[in-house]
């Protein structure tokens, strides 16, 4: 992969080729350790290793910033805070710290992170068919997040690209290198969470924020 990586990078810059017939022709590149190391040789900075260390970080003082937010934020927020405050399963507090994130940042996280049943895997695949970008999450009936999920994986253009993962934190980063390598845009209604994880978390093109994720920059360095 590492070989023909400049004559992949012309061909999804100049020709945006559609994400199925990308995957048919580069069937590698859509595994988790080809996506890590696609997103090294082009960014030179490790995918998932900084985005787990950098969210980690800020997590206690993203906490303490949503925390000091009433109305609405603190309704939203308020069962993610006590998921929070009761595990101690770090991939779980890591959902739950960038599921309160983007509610701070007044977006839905269910954009984002599309949850199902395996009871209704049908009506799920159907709608993933129509989603154009996003993780998935399926549980077993009556389950909670407290409980490992049956399967999460990553959707861009309706087409399953990526299953089988551990924990909803690493699809999200998984799903970034994946918006780098394929050169796509970030989702309207995700914009300010995606800019917080490529700005913030993974520090890149950190000096060119919008101003509502230059505060929220601001006040997380505040209170370290």
């Amino acid at each position: 992969m590492a070989s023909t990586f400049a004559y992949r990078r012309q061909e999804v810059v100049n020709q945006e080729p559609a994400i199925k017939d990308f995957k048919d022709r580069w069937p590698a590149l859509f595994c988790q350790k080809e996506i890590n190391a696609e997103f090294q040789r082009l960014m030179a900075v490790p995918l998932e290793e900084k985005f787990m260390a950098q969210l980690d970080l800020h997590s206690s003082q993203l906490i303490r910033v949503v925390r000091s937010k009433g109305g609405t934020t603190r309704q939203k927020t308020a069962h993610i805070i006590e998921t929070l405050d009761q595990t101690e399963d770090i991939h779980l507090r890591r959902e739950s710290v960038l599921k309160a994130l983007i509610i701070f940042l007044g977006e839905d996280p269910d954009d984002l992170i599309k949850e199902y049943f395996d009871s209704t895997a049908d009506d799920a695949q159907k709608d993933l068919e129509q989603l154009t970008m996003g993780v998935f999450v399926i549980r077993k009936e009556g389950e909670g997040p407290q409980e490992p999920a049956e399967k999460i994986g990553i959707v861009i253009e309706g087409v399953e690209v990526l299953n089988e993962l551990n924990s909803v934190a690493s699809a999200c980063a998984l799903l970034l290198g994946l918006i780098y390598e394929l050169n796509l845009a970030y989702p309207k209604c995700l914009h300010f969470t995606f800019e917080v994880l490529q700005k913030i978390i993974m520090e890149l093109d950190k000096h060119k924020m919008s101003p509502k994720v230059q505060n929220l920059f601001c006040r997380l360095k505040s209170s370290e």
